[in-house]
């Protein structure tokens, strides 16, 4: 019996003996794998739920910033099972977005980003579908006049448009939220269709505000949550009115293209629509295998590019009238460098460079703003080491746009509204690396040059012609800064009082 005995105790010791020596193999290899490739750190996550106790969906950034100050500028949340690695500050995002632009320049296709386009289009594609789209937007668009004086002949004749709309309020205070995004919408109608549309068309109307709405949606906590639990989306109500708002705008899309394409002339390219249905038919005609210009791809292109250059443009323009409303100081220097330097004549893009002042003042509005503080999410294209941390392909990239433009050892007062932030000693306009308003790197936002064109005009010329202030009993003070947060930071609903200089 002791014999037994003896021999169980011998097994049981062997037994502990070799699963220790498993575990103390297992640890040694697991630790000599992290020194090989040692991830960012970041926060421990909890089991399904990630970092979502750690971090507050109704302003992410902000959480993410915080995050950043305890864990360095590169490192790892979860979001749910949803591993996510944050870009932080201006030194960090610029080398992985510029000087490792082909690692860290593919887009993260989340679901509700798929929902949105399939992975057709633009701004949620890959690949070499995405390089094709991308490289034809840009030259198309450059043919249609962004950045050219075609371009600066189109806005400042919606300028008109969008100052008898003002003048019509007769000085009585209102919310310009509509207006201005129709006045943005428009340009990039022009181009896009080759027409503009009356304020009151309620066709252009449902469409501008289903777009409007769709961004806003995007951002709200419980698509967020959508994105790390798909199978949640016919149970949540933001989803299925984000859908519908999308499926809507789709068809009215087909709908405006399938006019054009009825009276197309390749002869007489008239607008992007034209240009892509014409590059359609050369290929079919010359019958070269065409993967890339089909039916699927322009629609969501012109989907993309209408939200874009209607949201962003016009969000910003209402955000600079806000700040100057709120800060008076600002708008009488402005008005008196464009009374000095300009006069009572139209503001051309030319006099940009005699308007420091000015100059300052819109890309203040715009870094303080912060309008896309996340950008849209990159993905790595490829496994990476950086900063000494290996990244694994394929992983979620979040460039932390809020601590650049808000970044403490980039701006003198990130906080407060300075356009000296972009003047020097003697008054002139300088230009600032930390300026990532519109990113950076491959994914850089290709209309650019037309949105800050657009800016500089519609910002001028308002300028010249209006004084705005807050309404009857309420103080400069009382305005609110506070964003209504969504996939953008848009200006929360205010009504300004806009008086004719005249």
């Amino acid at each position: 019996m002791l014999e037994d005995l003896f021999q169980s105790s011998t097994s049981v010791s062997l037994l502990m003996a070799i699963v220790g020596l498993l575990v103390f193999h297992l640890f040694y290899s697991g630790v000599s794998s992290q020194d090989r490739k040692r991830e960012p750190p970041g926060p421990k996550p909890l089991p399904l739920l990630g970092n979502l106790l750690q971090v507050d969906l109704k302003r992410l950034d902000s959480s993410l910033v915080d995050l950043s100050k305890k864990y360095g500028p590169v490192f790892t949340v979860y979001f749910g099972p949803k591993k996510v690695v944050v870009l932080a500050g201006y030194s960090t995002v610029r080398q992985a977005l510029v000087n490792h632009a082909e690692e860290f320049g593919d887009r993260e296709v989340t679901p509700i980003f798929y929902d949105f386009n399939k992975e057709n289009g633009i701004l949620f594609s890959n690949g070499d579908s995405w390089k094709e789209m991308r490289r034809f937007a840009l030259s198309t668009l450059r043919d249609f006049g962004m950045g050219k004086r075609i371009s600066e002949g189109r806005i400042i004749e919606e300028c008109r448009y969008l100052i008898e709309e003002f003048e019509q309020h007769e000085g009585k205070a209102f919310d310009n939220a509509q207006t201005i995004n129709y006045a943005a919408s428009n340009i990039i109608s022009a181009i896009m269709f080759g027409k503009r549309f009356e304020y009151k068309d309620p066709v252009f109307q449902a469409m501008v505000e289903r777009d409007h709405e769709s961004i806003r949606l995007t951002g709200t906590a419980s698509i967020l949550i959508y994105d790390m639990f798909p199978w949640l989306g016919p149970f949540l109500k933001n989803y299925k009115h984000l859908m519908k708002n999308v499926e809507d705008n789709k068809e009215q899309i087909r709908s405006i293209i399938a006019d054009l394409k009825e009276t197309l002339n390749p002869d007489m390219c008239r607008c992007f629509v034209d240009a892509f249905l014409t590059r359609k038919l050369n290929l079919e005609e010359s019958e070269i295998e065409n993967s890339y210009y089909h039916d699927e791809n322009l629609v969501y292109s012109v989907m993309n590019l209408f939200a874009a250059g209607t949201d962003t443009t016009g969000n910003t323009l209402r955000w600079c009238l806000l700040f100057i409303a709120k800060y008076p100081h600002f708008q009488d220097q402005v008005y008196e460098e464009l009374s000095r330097v300009v006069g009572s004549r139209q503001v051309r893009v030319d006099d940009r460079k005699n308007l420091p002042y000015t100059d300052a003042v819109i890309h203040e509005a715009q870094r303080l703003a912060n309008i896309v503080p996340m950008a849209i999410p990159h993905k790595t294209s490829q496994d990476v080491t950086f900063q000494g941390y290996f990244i694994k392909e394929g992983t979620t990239v979040f460039p932390l746009l809020t601590s650049v433009l808000h970044g403490e050892s980039e701006w003198e007062s990130p906080h407060t509204f300075n356009p000296s932030h972009f003047l020097d000693k003697d008054g002139k306009f300088i230009r600032r690396d930390a300026f990532m308003a519109f990113s950076a790197g491959r994914r850089v936002c290709l209309g650019e040059s037309l949105a800050r064109m657009e800016l500089f005009l519609f910002f001028t010329s308002l300028l010249q012609r209006f004084r705005f202030s807050p309404p009857p009993g309420v103080t400069e003070d009382e305005l609110d800064l506070a964003p209504i947060v969504g996939f953008t930071l848009t200006p929360s609903h205010h009504e300004l009082c806009v008086v004719s200089r005249q």
